[in-house]
């Protein structure tokens, strides 16, 4: 097993930071880096307008528009253009001004005062101060607001005190190097304290932000109407319109059905449609009235973790038997068609630390796979299928219904090419992955991805976790990878805090505790009269600078 650097740990994790499951919706990266955030130009000639609605076909329904209730990705897209946050992220993972204009940061690291903008309302009318931000990070601790992403994300926030009107000292458990940046993000947006308190509950069905459009509707199952918010003035970096929208309204419209949402935007029935899947983004980047966005997130790739709580895949010369017998090149050309790109690591590229030195490290092996099950004496039967004292090597491959993002075929293939080197895969599809997984942790293989702005989200999956909490994916437990991932909760030299998450991507590829396969690509196609759409660090889209174009 690979030898770790040991870093010396003073300050010990507060909490695991969890944000947006691949599995509660897709998140989003591919060919285009999206490290950067980057726009959809129309090409042609045309003006830009003020003016018009854009229509926008989503995969699938959020669950709630509450920031502080959400897990969706999907939902993501839609509040995004409801609610702002104190910073924004850019994208060299610098953090800049939003609704607070300037912060201090105590010596100990455990305090953070913002100042705040004085010219900014809620779409109810009611003033944006410190009293609001207060609210609404109280309101996320709140066991009531029932806010496991959001939660997760605010850690170790603890509390804070109001210095007058537009100052605000926010107060942490702990130190945390990922603070500032998480409060960039969407679910950590700052709500209306006067309409979360009126719609309690039903806040999520009658969402009132700061952002450049505000909440007029929401037909189950249907589509959600945001439309401008007149008063707007104090965009963030990402984009280059400071004040109100350029479009009058947006309307989600709500398409699960691949066909139904592809055919809406050739037909123009709607102006973009996202998640296009691989089979048809070759003959839609041919069709002369669309456009065609990829773009990457940061975070973790989709990856399969292996459950080192079951035999034998608790040894690792196993896992790098079943490392070495899975050609991930083949599965990722065969399924996606060029059209996405490769993982190499447990983290996405573009992300804070992310190792290159990864890529193009593990290459299918089958006689080194057949050696390292031989050395452990699983031996070939008669059905080709190995045996050790009298058991069958097995391995039950876990996955979800529906087959999004091809995850089923992945299953599949694998369990092909397994069979080459003796393993019996049991391939399981199961609507109810909570109970499989989480719940039962009913799994030797299964697959999950996540999107984040920090490499801090690697403590979720790979830090021991606690004796009551529930175990990470892979339930690895090493006191080296332990204070690495906790050392880099903390540590503010950069330099030293990259090679601490170079080591942890290192001993986590060394030890085959996981297969990265695919970096997700979010692929939105267009109409080529659709302007400005943006993205922010993480692959969302932003429509401040969007507008329709006048031929």
């Amino acid at each position: 097993m690979r030898k770790l650097r040991y870093i010396p740990v003073t300050l010990l994790l507060a909490a695991a930071i969890t944000v947006i499951t691949a599995c509660a919706g897709t998140g989003g990266s591919g060919s285009q880096s999206a490290s950067s955030a980057s726009s959809v130009n129309a090409a042609g000639n045309g003006q830009a307008a003020s003016g018009g609605e854009l229509s926008f076909a989503l995969a699938t329904s959020p669950d709630s528009l509450d920031p502080h209730r959400s897990g969706l990705a999907v939902a993501v897209r839609v509040f995004r253009t409801i609610y702002d946050n104190l910073v924004v992220q850019l994208p060299d993972n610098t953090i800049k001004p939003w609704l607070a204009t300037e912060w201090s940061i105590s010596p100990d690291g455990k305090s953070y005062t913002f100042k705040l903008r004085k010219d900014v309302k809620f779409q109810d009318g009611t003033p944006f101060n410190a009293e609001a931000v207060k609210y609404s990070y109280d309101r996320i601790l709140d066991p009531a607001t029932k806010a496991a992403n959001a939660s997760a994300l605010l850690k170790p926030y603890k509390s804070s005190e109001v210095i007058d009107e537009y100052t605000i000292k926010l107060n942490l458990e702990s130190p945390s190097v990922a603070f500032l940046g998480n409060l960039s993000q969407a679910m950590l947006g700052i709500v209306s304290p006067t309409a979360a308190k009126k719609y309690g509950d039903q806040f999520g069905k009658n969402p009132v932000g700061t952002g450049p459009f505000k909440f007029v509707k929401w037909d189950d199952n249907s589509e959600i109407k945001v439309e401008r918010n007149p008063d707007y003035n104090w965009a963030p970096a990402l984009v280059e319109n400071k004040g109100k929208a350029n479009l009058d309204a947006i309307t989600f419209k709500i398409i699960p059905e691949e066909a139904t949402r592809l055919g809406s935007v050739q037909s123009g029935q709607v102006t973009a449609a996202e998640t296009v899947p691989p089979q048809n983004i070759v003959a839609l980047k041919n069709d002369a009235k669309l456009q065609l966005l990829q773009v990457n997130t940061s975070g973790l790739p989709y990856t399969l973790f292996f459950n080192q709580s079951r035999a034998p895949w608790n040894d690792v010369k196993a896992r790098q038997a079943v490392q070495s017998a899975i050609d991930v090149d083949s599965i990722v050309k065969t399924l996606y068609l060029g059209t996405y790109q490769r993982a190499w690591s447990p983290l996405t590229p573009g992300i804070f630390g992310y190792d290159a030195s990864l890529e193009n490290k593990i290459k299918p092996d089958l006689d080194k796979a057949n050696r390292l099950f031989d050395e452990l004496g699983w031996v070939k039967g008669a059905d080709g299928v190995r045996e050790k004292d009298g058991k069958k090597l097995t391995l039950h491959y876990v996955d979800g219904s529906p087959n999004r993002e091809k995850r089923n075929d992945i299953a599949a293939i694998v369990q092909q090419q397994l069979k080459k080197v003796g393993v019996a895969v049991e391939v399981e599809i199961t609507k109810d992955v909570q109970s499989v997984i989480y719940t039962a942790q009913a799994y030797d293989l299964y697959g999950n991805s996540q999107v984040n702005s920090d490499p801090v989200a690697l403590n979720s999956f790979y830090h021991t976790t606690a004796p009551n909490a529930r175990p990470s994916l892979s339930h690895l437990s090493d006191p080296a990878v332990d204070k690495l991932l906790e050392q880099g909760v903390v540590e503010a030299d950069e330099a030293k805090r990259k090679d601490i998450y170079k080591n942890v991507q290192r001993y986590i590829i060394d030890n085959a505790v996981i297969i990265p396969v695919y970096i997700f690509p979010y692929t939105v196609a267009a109409s080529k009269n659709v302007n400005g759409i943006k993205f922010d660090s993480l692959g969302y889209p932003l429509f401040n600078d969007a507008s329709i174009l006048k031929k």
